[in-house]
């Protein structure tokens, strides 16, 4: 039988070997790429599965922050790099490394854990729910029917181009100010600016993108996105594309100049928008919308609540009123019955084991609707919520919606 333990510095090559073989990449990484990803390692959050002395199972998990609905930054056990070789599948390997994980997030004191599925039917079965959508658009510019004399905001305001190390300095203040106004959005550390910057780099095939920012009149920096182009061309005329890997923006004309203004850049005839909120703003920038096609749409980040007290009280409420929530945890984590009073003014959560409850519901589906991005409503007609008191999946949709969908603009 494998083994699962901690992983140290000593085991951290064979971990990253295993972890390549799990992705079919190339197992053999250079000392450089290698001397890279050591900036990964802290004590303690790598798990490892080993036979005969041989990693053959993956799991990393690191601390983060995740915007709840109100802009509360809620404490999260962010997990990734999650593989088992294909010669020891089946074996339950990733259900011991998660389930230490998960009781190791609890003990800590995370709120919830969250993760980027690769496929969509493994984590349901550990209490993890969809919890935010992403949508890919793009643009054929020659159709958006946009100014072709556009040359930059008409506001006072104007891009500029600049280079990673520009990015690294302004860009985590930007993004600070971004992630507290967006349910879905999770924290990036200095880590995360180095390697998006190449200033550390993973891979030897480094890309080197293009960056621009936006600044308001007053030289506040509003936006800021992040893009790479090919080099097409068709018949001597060019038909090259624009792919967004990033773009944050604070304020809706920041972001609508950034988009006007890769749709202005000569021979780019398509944007590729990279991976957006599903109510995105940029059709509804163009003067033709059908010019923006959508080209993917799926579930994005996965959200296990592991504290449903203190993960219902940190979001915020439009509505008023109570609810009796009987939430199941199969993995005897969070599960539970209780009374939710929320209202526009705070909400509170208590244990409430002698009431009735108006709705049961799985800790995945409780996930889901918690960052407001699923429906009630829509879970009880699929049968996954169940209604103990007649209208109360109603009541408690009113109760869970947000303004706007949730979005994490990150991988991880």
């Amino acid at each position: 039988m494998s083994d699962v333990r901690i992983v140290t510095e000593a085991d951290f090559e064979d971990w990253q070997r295993a972890l390549a073989t799990g992705f079919l990449q190339p197992p053999v990484l250079t000392p450089g790429e290698l001397d890279a990803r050591r900036a990964q390692f802290v004590p303690g959050r790598l798990l490892g599965a080993f036979d005969g002395g041989r990693c053959v199972a993956t799991f990393r998990s690191f601390a983060q922050e995740l915007t709840a609905v109100g802009g509360a930054l809620v404490p999260a056990d962010a997990i990734s790099n999650v593989t088992v070789s294909p010669t020891h599948r089946r074996r339950g390997l990733l259900t011991r490394m998660m389930n230490q994980d998960l009781a190791a997030a609890k003990e800590r004191g995370d709120v919830v854990a969250t993760l980027i599925a690769a496929e969509y039917p493994i984590y349901g079965r550990y209490g993890f729910g969809p919890a935010t959508w992403a949508t890919t658009w793009t643009v054929e510019v020659p159709r958006a029917g946009l100014d072709p004399r556009w040359s930059g905001p008409r506001d006072g305001g104007r891009i500029d181009l600049v280079d990673g190390e520009d990015v690294r300095k302004f860009g985590p203040g930007l993004y600070e100010r971004f992630r507290r106004t967006q349910p879905g959005a999770v924290s990036r550390d200095d880590l995360w600016w180095r390697v998006s910057t190449g200033a550390v780099r993973f891979h030897a095939d480094w890309t080197e993108p293009f960056h621009a920012v936006h600044r308001a009149a007053d030289g506040e920096v509003q936006g800021l996105v992040t893009y790479t182009s090919d080099e097409t061309w068709n018949g001597k005329q060019p038909d090259q594309t624009a792919t967004v890997r990033r773009l944050i923006a604070t304020t809706p004309a920041a972001e609508r100049a950034l988009w006007h203004y890769l749709c202005s850049i000569d021979w780019i005839t398509k944007v590729k928008t990279g991976f957006r909120g599903p109510d995105d703003l940029l059709p509804g920038y163009l003067p033709d919308p059908r010019a923006a096609r959508i080209t993917g749409h799926a579930d994005w980040l996965w959200v296990r609540i592991l504290d449903v007290v203190r993960a219902l009280e940190a979001r915020t409420y439009d509505a008023t009123g109570a609810l009796v929530l009987e939430v199941v945890d199969d993995a005897g984590l969070a599960g539970g019955r209780f009374r939710l009073q929320a209202s526009p003014e705070g909400a509170s959560c208590v244990p409430a084991n002698t009431e009735g409850a108006d709705l049961t519901l799985p800790i995945g589906e409780l996930a889901s609707v918690w960052l407001g991005g699923e429906s009630l409503l829509r879970l009880a007609a699929l049968g996954r919520v169940r209604e103990e008191r007649e209208g109360a999946a109603r009541k408690a949709d009113a109760l869970f919606r947000s303004p706007g969908r949730p979005w994490c603009p990150d991988i991880f």
